[in-house]
């Protein structure tokens, strides 16, 4: 079966808009720990709300920090790769007026934007989303257009589009640069739900057998498999439950690298994915299993796996 047809086609992504209890868009219309500017809230005040916009407005402050160099010409020290292991958007704006002074709504040269990945572009939009009280939440899954016929792990914005009474996504790392080098045929501000796969589509349709799990992961270091999914899902679920953090945090239940997975874990991961593939249903439920949960509850201190090293979560 083709891979997108099969995801275009899973019950999934044929979501119609539906009637989102207040609840849960009063809680993702608030700040968390980790989006929150904190002091620097009354920069926030000058920058839009419309997606459109916010996108322009985090492109000129946030460089990616793997084509840095082959799409805008900027080579980057090692000291400065370090800015994307910052996790809370206050410690992101501190990097980032340390950098440059000008108001937020300055789009920045890119050796003075700051230095992250997919996950940094959207916790920046999420922030100022919710500064303007429009619900906004982080996604953990896997685009379908960066490989041709592979699933990449990714982060985008969800956002609460009300007139439409629906959450859309916002790929807001995409601008002119990446969309013409990726050559990227889809809209970015509400980018199609058969191009980027949340975490526990992923999972269920490859429980089902509709897609390969060998598809899903991170082509450049041959990680690939259902582990990879079951701990990109963690990730996504501690996410929607207001703990945005970095793709490579590694804690409780995530599988080890390769790992084959016991029944007992698939029944774990299917049960994660249950709740999280409709987060708004499972609202109550999931923000239960998330705080109770010592598998999937977020610690004070997380392993970095890219470091190789234990960290405070709000260690900069």
């Amino acid at each position: 079966m083709d891979t997108l047809n099969a995801a275009r086609t899973h019950p999934a992504h044929a979501r119609l808009a539906h009637k989102c209890p207040e609840a849960v868009l009063d809680y993702y219309a608030r700040q968390s720990a980790f989006s929150t500017p904190g002091r620097h809230a009354a920069l926030f005040d000058a920058l839009p709300s419309d997606p459109a916009d916010i996108a322009r407005i985090v492109q000129g402050l946030l460089i990616y920090e793997h084509v840095t160099e082959p799409f805008y010409g900027c080579p980057i020290t090692t000291e400065r790769r370090a800015e994307s292991h910052i996790r809370p958007v206050e410690a992101i704006v501190d990097r980032l007026l340390a950098l440059d002074g000008q108001p937020l709504s300055v789009a920045r040269p890119p050796e003075r934007r700051l230095v992250g990945i997919c996950r940094h572009f959207m916790l920046l939009a999420v922030a100022i989303f919710r500064h303007h009280g429009i619900p906004a939440r982080g996604r953990g899954g896997f685009g379908a257009y960066f490989n041709p016929g592979k699933y990449e792990d990714h982060w985008v914005c969800e956002y609460w589009k009300a007139d439409e009474g629906r959450w859309a996504l916002l790929d807001a790392q995409f601008d002119a640069i990446f969309i013409r080098n990726l050559a990227i045929g889809h809209g970015i501000h509400d980018v199609p739900r058969d191009r980027f796969l949340t975490a526990p589509d992923a999972w269920r349709l490859c429980r089902a057998g509709a897609l390969d799990p060998e598809l899903f992961g991170i082509e450049f270091s041959q990680m690939r498999g259902l582990w990879f999914i079951a701990g990109n899902m963690t990730r996504d679920l501690a996410t929607l439950n207001g703990c945005e953090i970095l793709p490579w945090d590694v804690w409780g239940a995530q599988p080890a690298i390769d790992a084959r997975l016991s029944n007992d874990q698939l029944v774990f991961f299917d049960e994660v994915a249950r709740l999280t593939a409709n987060p708004d249903a499972n609202f109550d439920a999931m923000r239960r299993r998330f705080a109770d949960d010592a598998g999937l509850a977020l610690p004070r201190s997380v392993f970095n796996a890219l470091r190789q090293r234990q960290e405070q979560v709000f260690e900069v």
